[in-house]
């Protein structure tokens, strides 16, 4: 099973990292344009919640289901359950390096969809993709949380 990992650095202490992530429009703010996010449902971050959203890719909407779960101020994750992939499985963890420094990591464990869905997920979710999306969620993280302490 392919995986993705990443972390970067947020000058920011770790509870300003959490708050950030359980803020429920935090994922319109971490996804880069061009890709659009219409929410249909997002439940508070706890421990089995919901969001349902649409990604929009152009003309391209991209139905999602994902459930939460290991919900703590050190991180939690969320397991698609539908949506593009056959599998998908995103940990963020969060640890402080120092009172104002944050270490955010994000691990995704994914399994692409058979047949043709399965060839439009590769190209969006492909490694190449991937380092582009969390490339642009470190900024999107900085942005938000860096300074507002």
């Amino acid at each position: 099973m392919p995986t993705f990992a990443t972390s970067f650095t947020v000058q920011a202490p770790l509870a300003d990292v959490a708050a950030f992530h359980d803020d429920t429009s935090a994922l319109k703010k971490l996804n880069p344009p061009p890709i659009l996010v219409q929410l249909h449902r997002v439940d508070p971050l706890g421990e089995g919640s919901v969001s349902e959203f649409t990604l929009w890719m152009g003309p391209l909407p991209i139905r999602w289901r994902a459930v939460h779960s290991d919900v703590s101020e050190r991180g939690f994750t969320d397991t698609q359950e539908s949506g593009p992939l056959a599998y998908w499985k995103h940990t963020h963890s969060f640890a402080p390096v120092d009172a104002n420094t944050t270490r955010v990591s994000e691990q995704i464990e994914y399994e692409y969809a058979p047949g043709l869905q399965g060839l439009l997920s590769r190209l969006l979710f492909g490694k190449l993709g991937l380092t582009f999306l969390f490339a642009w969620r470190a900024w999107a993280t900085r942005r938000a949380v860096e300074g507002k302490s």
